[in-house]
């Protein structure tokens, strides 16, 4: 994907006057983005790591399903509760601040996991990397909401929610690399969680909180931002919206449980192949070690490719004339009936490279849904992204751990993977009707 469809053509040198002596507009915002999607891919590198190294640590520490359910969904409780506390710390000090400090917090929770003795240490450890990852997210839909011209937030947001399944994929194969390389998922995690604390290092050296704070930014950027937020805030003022708000405002609009409960069918399926996928592979398909993290690597490279291609889609589609409900409930709701079918065909197929392919495909189409780090800024503008991307992620993390405990009993209960696949199609329904309740089209009136 080119990031600089939408500079002017006729301009050959970045940030200096081309020929009819008007400056080119610099790209920082892109490398700012590009930036976050590699912080978000370390992320969930992090996140996915103990899924991958699963099958090893279930042995050692000789835990059953129920365990395994409740240590997958300790990360995900205090993840949850972070995020309308971390919203409101962004919208008050800043994305960049709040975005530094889970860098280095997460980086050193992540290696202290590589230490845990038993299931009770690691369930301590990955309540805290939940804890010290919560911000990252909701200040990057704050920074897409500052950084990015509203004909460019769709990309920003995809760009900034692909480092999911990209840092899943890569994670399948990293982890595995590093296990067999230092012979231990011990060293595995420590190492991951150094590589976290640098990436915090590369934050605080390149984000800001606006672009009049950055020097590489010229006033060609900087004014054609601005433009955007002008307009934005001359529109706000005339439908009522009366600047920065708390949350409580937002309970009585429809679009707003419609962007909760959307992005909670999204993680319902999401987190549950993140989680439970792994294993899935190794007892209901046979896979080792290997071939597992080759087959994760696919199923999300699968959906980075298809969030990166969604978000382009959109902004292209948008920027033609047509209006943000045609374009967000169609591409959507498509992506939503894709996935609830893909979803069903898994649980009756029986050959192994069939269910990955089917997987890839329902990978590809769910991750469309990324478009939702736009909602916040849509929804609440630049001044309450902060609180209502973290109330949008809070609900979404109520799957993260609902759903890895829920898929532990059935598996324990059952000894099959089948209904666990029908509570995620249960997931892929209510993000589907969401989605096409939701009114992408102006700022609630609050």
């Amino acid at each position: 994907m080119s990031l600089q469809n939408t500079e002017t053509v006729t301009e050959p040198t970045e940030g200096k006057p081309g020929k009819d002596g008007v400056q080119r507009r610099t790209n920082v915002r892109w490398k700012l983005f590009l930036l976050l999607l590699v912080l978000v891919a370390v992320n969930y590198i992090d996140r996915g790591s103990i899924s991958v190294a699963l099958p090893i640590i279930q042995k050692e520490f000789n835990l059953p399903p129920e365990l395994v359910g409740l240590l997958l969904s300790a990360f995900f409780w205090t993840y949850a509760l972070m995020q309308i506390p971390v919203g409101w710390l962004i919208d008050k000090f800043g994305p960049r601040k709040v975005m530094t400090a889970s860098c280095f917090g997460w980086g050193v929770a992540t290696a202290a996991s590589g230490l845990a003795g038993g299931f009770l240490s690691m369930f301590i450890a990955r309540l805290g990397i939940g804890v010290t990852e919560a911000g990252v997210m909701p200040a990057g839909g704050k920074l897409n909401a500052i950084w990015m011209h509203k004909k460019e937030r769709g990309r920003g947001a995809t760009i900034l929610d692909a480092g999911a399944p990209l840092g899943a994929g890569l994670g399948g194969i990293l982890i595995t690399w590093l296990i067999a390389s230092t012979g231990s998922w011990r060293y595995s995690f420590i190492i991951a969680g150094a590589a976290t604390v640098l990436m915090g290092m590369a934050v605080w050296w390149y984000v800001r909180d606006s672009p009049r704070q950055h020097g590489a930014v010229n006033d060609a950027e900087a004014e054609y931002i601005e433009a955007s937020h002008a307009e934005e805030d001359a529109a706000a003022e005339q439908a009522g919206s009366k600047g920065k708000r708390a949350l409580l405002p937002y309970l009585k609009f429809r679009s707003f449980w419609a962007m909760c409960f959307g992005w909670l069918g999204f993680n319902g399926v999401f987190y549950g192949l993140l989680t439970w996928g792994p294993l899935y592979l190794a007892q209901a398909k046979g896979f080792d070690l290997k071939t597992i993290g080759w087959s994760t690597f696919v199923i999300f490279g699968a959906g980075f490719v298809g969030e990166i291609l969604g978000g382009t889609i959109a902004d292209k589609w948008r920027n033609s004339g047509a209006s943000a409900n045609l374009v967000m409930r169609t591409l959507l709701g498509f992506s939503s009936v894709v996935v609830i079918g893909g979803l069903i065909g898994v649980t009756v197929v029986a050959d192994s490279t069939t269910a990955v392919v089917l997987l890839s495909v329902v990978m590809f189409f769910l991750r469309w849904v990324g478009l939702f780090w736009s909602i916040p800024s849509i929804l609440g503008g630049r001044t309450n992204a902060g609180v209502l991307g973290g109330a949008m992620n809070f609900s979404g993390n109520i799957s993260g751990f609902v759903t890895p405990i829920v898929v532990g009993l059935i598996v324990g209960a059952t000894g099959s993977y089948t209904w666990a696949l029908l509570y995620f199609v249960g997931s892929a329904i209510i993000m589907g009707t969401s989605v096409l309740v939701l009114n992408y089209n102006k700022r609630l009136p609050v």
